[in-house]
């Protein structure tokens, strides 16, 4: 499976763009603030319905325009598919899969995998829990299709909860009607629980081999689960802690508020960790992750490498190109040498320039 051609109109710096792109390692070089992360997120929204910065539609969309539209084109195995998605300023988006419409993100689920990493994920280990609940949601949701609906459903009944707690604090009215919700928030969320620790173990299967290649072999590593509530008391600590959820008009038990905690040869690094230590910790969950895909759906997903190589140290930058090799890759980086210096095979180069690309071989 990989990405065949990408087109935009009106979407952020880019009026209109077409590229097309090769199966193998894609390089898309210039300097700072010229779009070439912004064709990365086109990649990811397409592929996903999401972006990676969480921007809303509407941001991304030219200041000066209604709308905004990508197109993507996919193979896989042996068939093209083409996915249209139309961005509206005042409307939800528009996506079709081969010019039939859809009406639910999860209809997207199978066509494309994309892993997205960017420096920001070097941080995720020491930034606060909703970084890593993002990690761990982002790619279930890649994996399961009965995920992606049941926490779109569980996050629709969080929402509407809380306007129901703000309700009853308000006026008194509609309290009897809060049991309904709890019930809702009960059936997805013991859902979401269980494909988290599903994921988490299957995670730490492939993780501890590949930090152990990456420390040569001084450091192990684990990931401990550490959700809000277990599936088994979640009813009743949502009964218990009602009157704390009124007072303040938000819903404090459940896996909205789950964390994980990352651990190396014993010591939680969220707070004992060097920087070192948590960005190594964030290459080898990274790389995990595009295994794990690899594994699950029986594909290569799409890399998407936005900036990433500047931020690691040389060893760590030749760890993570020899394991991406085989595979779809994206890298944006503001100069060539990196890849020269290694002797990395490049099958595409684009240069990007004030939101206008050429490709250079």
């Amino acid at each position: 499976m990989y990405i065949k051609s990408l087109e935009l109109k009106n979407y952020r710096n880019y009026e209109s763009l077409c590229i097309n792109i090769s199966p193998g390692t894609n390089i898309l070089y210039g300097d700072n603030a010229q779009g070439k992360t912004n064709i990365l997120e086109a990649l990811y929204l397409a592929g996903t319905t999401k972006s990676h910065r969480g921007s809303k539609d509407r941001e991304i969309i030219q200041f000066d325009r209604e709308e905004a539209h990508i197109r993507m084109m996919v193979e896989r195995n042996g068939s093209t598919h083409k996915i249209d998605m139309h961005l509206k300023k005042n409307k939800s988006k528009g996506i079709a899969i081969d010019g039939v419409p859809i009406r639910k993100a999860s209809e997207l689920f199978g066509i494309v995998n994309i892993v997205f990493f960017s420096p920001e994920d070097l941080n995720i280990i020491k930034n606060g829990p909703a970084e890593r609940r993002r990690f761990l949601d982002s790619e279930i949701c890649q994996l399961s299709r009965l995920y992606m609906i049941e926490l779109a459903n569980y996050n629709k009944v969080v929402a509407q909860r809380n306007k129901l707690l703000k309700e009853i604090s308000f006026s008194g009215r509609m309290a009897d009607t809060l049991e309904i919700w709890d019930e809702q928030m009960v059936r997805y969320g013991t859902s979401i629980i269980s494909e988290r620790k599903k994921f988490i173990s299957r995670l730490n299967d492939i993780l501890s081999e590949i930090h152990q290649n990456l420390t040569g072999g001084k450091e192990q590593i684990l990931i401990t689960y550490e959700p809000n509530v277990s599936e088994e008391a979640f009813s009743e600590e949502l009964k218990a802690g009602r009157e704390r959820d009124l007072r303040f008009g938000q819903s404090y038990t459940g896996p909205h508020r789950d964390d994980f905690c990352v651990r190396v040869n014993d010591i939680d690094i969220r707070k004992y960790g060097s920087q070192g230590q948590q960005r190594t910790a964030a290459l080898s969950l990274k790389l995990s992750e595009l295994e794990l895909v690899k594994k699950i759906s029986r594909d290569d997903p799409v890399l998407l490498l936005d900036d990433v190589l500047s931020e690691l140290d040389s060893s760590r930058q030749n760890q993570l190109l020899d394991a991406i090799q085989d595979i779809q890759t994206m890298i944006t980086c503001t100069g060539l040498e990196d890849f020269v210096n290694h002797r990395f095979h490049i099958d595409k180069i684009f240069k990007v320039e004030e939101g206008k690309v050429t490709s250079q071989n």
